[in-house]
C-alpha cells in the first residue's frame, strides 16, 4: 500500500485549537460499515449506539508533564526534551532538540539546576536515553520542571492542563492524550455505564509509536516504535466473556484498539498482564476482538489513519473524511469524533 493512499488535503483552519465546551458537545460522524451509511450526530448521542451486550473499553493513561526546556552544559544553549517512556531508575527515552548537539555524554540543566540530565545512549530511531538526577525527590523535580505537552499543530496554550486529560485518566505515563476519550464528560460516561453491559479500562502509555509519521513510500515498510500496555484480569475477563457470547467490544480510541488486538490470543481470549507491542495495524489486518471503534479525525499519511482504514474499508473512510471536510468538522486531537460501527 502506498502512503499516498492515506493522503488528503487538510485545511489548517479545520485543525481544532481547543476542545469543545462542554466536552460532549463535539460533533460525531457515525459510519456504518455494513451499508456505508453516514450519520451526523453530537457526541452526547454516543450511548444511544450501545447495546446491553457491549463491553466498552477505555484507555485510562494519564499525560505526564513530559515537555522540559533547559540548557546544555557546557555552553548554555537551549535544549528541549519530550519524555517518551520511563526505563527505570531515573532513566527515560526522550526526543531532544537540537538533536545534532546531543551526543552521548552531554549534560542538561533545568530550572535553577534542581534537575539535571545526562545523555547516556541513543536509540536506532534517533531518540536519546537520558539519566536524570535531582537535589530532592526526582518525580517532584520532573513535574516542577515540565509542562503537559500538546501536539505541534496545537498552537494555543492550554487554558487548563485538564483540557488534555480524559475525565477518567488515572495511570500516569503518556506523552500524548488518548484523544477519543477527551469527548467524554462525567455525565456521558455515566450514561455509557447505564447503557452498555460493562465498561472496563486498559492502559497504553501513548508515545512515539502513536505519533511518529510514516516516512516510507510503502506503508508496509514503516516500523512502529514499541509502546507498553497493561490489562487487568477484570478487563481481560470482561472482554473475553463478551467475545465468547458473540457480543461487541467497543474500543474508545486507536490506542485502546491496539492494546486489545495485541493482547488477543488465537483462541479469542484476552491476555491479562503487562507487555509491549510494536503491532502496526494497516489495511489488510484482520481484527480479532474490536467490533466498534470510536476515534477522532487523523492526520494524512499517519499510522492512526492506517488503523482506521484497516477497521473500515479505505474507500469508506476516505469518503467519510471528504464529507467531514465538506461539513467543516474539526480535526485532530481537539477535534470532533468518528464512530465506526
Amino acid at each position: 500500500m502506498l502512503v499516498e493512499d492515506l493522503d488528503y488535503e487538510l485545511p489548517s483552519d479545520l485543525i481544532a485549537q481547543e476542545p469543545a465546551r462542554p466536552r460532549d458537545s463535539s460533533r460525531m460522524l457515525v459510519l456504518h460499515r455494513g451499508s456505508g451509511q453516514i450519520e451526523h450526530r453530537v457526541f452526547r448521542d454516543f450511548p444511544e449506539h450501545l447495546l446491553p451486550t457491549d463491553v466498552v473499553v477505555l484507555n485510562d493513561t494519564k499525560v505526564i508533564r513530559a515537555r522540559l526546556t533547559g540548557r546544555r552544559e557546557p555552553g548554555g544553549g537551549k535544549a528541549e526534551v519530550l519524555l517518551l517512556s520511563e526505563l527505570g531508575d531515573g532513566v527515560w527515552e526522550a526526543l531532544v532538540t537540537p538533536g545534532r548537539r546531543m551526543p552521548v555524554g552531554r549534560r542538561l540543566s533545568f530550572g535553577e539546576g534542581a534537575l539535571q540530565a545526562e545523555v547516556v545512549g541513543r536509540t536506532r530511531e534517533g531518540s536519546r536515553v537520558l539519566r536524570f538526577s535531582s537535589t530532592g525527590d526526582l518525580a517532584a523535580a520532573l513535574s516542577a520542571a515540565g509542562e503537559v505537552p500538546t501536539p505541534p499543530y496545537v498552537r494555543r496554550e492550554l487554558r487548563d492542563e485538564s483540557d488534555y486529560q480524559t475525565v477518567y485518566a488515572r495511570r500516569a505515563g503518556a506523552s500524548a492524550a488518548p484523544t477519543a476519550g477527551l469527548h467524554f464528560s462525567r455525565h456521558t460516561l455515566k450514561a455509557v455505564r447505564s447503557r452498555a453491559g460493562a465498561v472496563v479500562y486498559v492502559t497504553l502509555h501513548i508515545g512515539l509509536g502513536t505519533f511518529r509519521p510514516i516516512h516510507t513510500a510503502h506503508v508496509e515498510d514503516h516500523r512502529m516504535h514499541a509502546e507498553s500496555y497493561s490489562i487487568s484480569e477484570q478487563a481481560a475477563e470482561a472482554v473475553s466473556a463478551t467475545l465468547s457470547r458473540g457480543g461487541r467490544v467497543v474500543a474508545v480510541g486507536t490506542s485502546t484498539a491496539r492494546a486489545l488486538e495485541a493482547a488477543t490470543r488465537d483462541d479469542g481470549r484476552l491476555r491479562a498482564g503487562e507487555a509491549s507491542t510494536e503491532l502496526f495495524i494497516m489495511p489488510g489486518y484482520r481484527f480479532r476482538s474490536v467490533g466498534a471503534l470510536l476515534t477522532n479525525f487523523h492526520l494524512p499519511r499517519s499510522t492512526l489513519l492506517a488503523l482506521v482504514c484497516a477497521f473500515a474499508e479505505r474507500e469508506q473512510v476516505m469518503r467519510a473524511y471528504d464529507e467531514a471536510l465538506e461539513r467543516r468538522y474539526r480535526f485532530l486531537s481537539f477535534g470532533d469524533a468518528m464512530l465506526i460501527l
